[in-house]
């Protein structure tokens, strides 16, 4: 009898561990430990003079991607979070349960700012699912609100990320 609620106790930690390690591969949580970074560096398109250099969280599974910025209170200048998707495509990203006004850049995979768009966080009764901002994009950075204007950051400009 104690041989077998040994090996049932056993089976239940190798089943359990195993469903962690699959919810870990598939993203659909991120452990703490696992967060990434990025340094995101954006120049003038026209003069190479750098714009901005930015320390960035990195949002590359669906889950992270889904929660974005939701989680944060604020942004500080020289912050942001870089969205990674696999390929170039049009992106639409919405504004659910922020507490902040952002920069949306939309980034092409030649690493050229298609669009910058300046969203408004949601108003008490909005959830901000209504608030939806799309642009032709293989990665998205969000930063502090007019932190795009500030920085002198426009359509054409180039941006090299270094993310491992």
């Amino acid at each position: 009898m104690a041989l077998e609620r040994v090996w049932s106790v056993l089976i239940a930690v190798l089943a359990v561990s195993l469903i962690g390690l699959l919810v870990l591969q598939l993203g659909i949580v991120t452990p703490p430990w696992a967060e990434s970074q990025a340094d995101v560096q954006v120049f003038d398109g026209d003069t190479g003079d750098e714009l901005a250099a930015l320390d960035v969280e990195v949002a590359d599974t669906p889950s992270e991607r889904y929660t974005g910025l939701s989680d944060h209170e604020s942004l500080d200048d020289g912050t942001g979070m870089l969205f990674v998707h696999s390929s170039e495509d049009e992106r639409t990203y919405v504004m659910r349960e922020m507490d902040f006004d952002i920069d949306i850049i939309f980034i092409g995979a030649d690493g050229e700012i298609t669009s910058i768009e300046h969203a408004r966080a949601p108003e008490p009764g909005e959830d901000g699912n209504d608030l939806q901002y799309t642009g032709q994009a293989k990665w998205v950075l969000e930063v502090p609100r007019g932190y795009a204007d500030d920085t002198g950051m426009d359509a054409g400009d180039e941006v090299v990320i270094d993310y491992e």
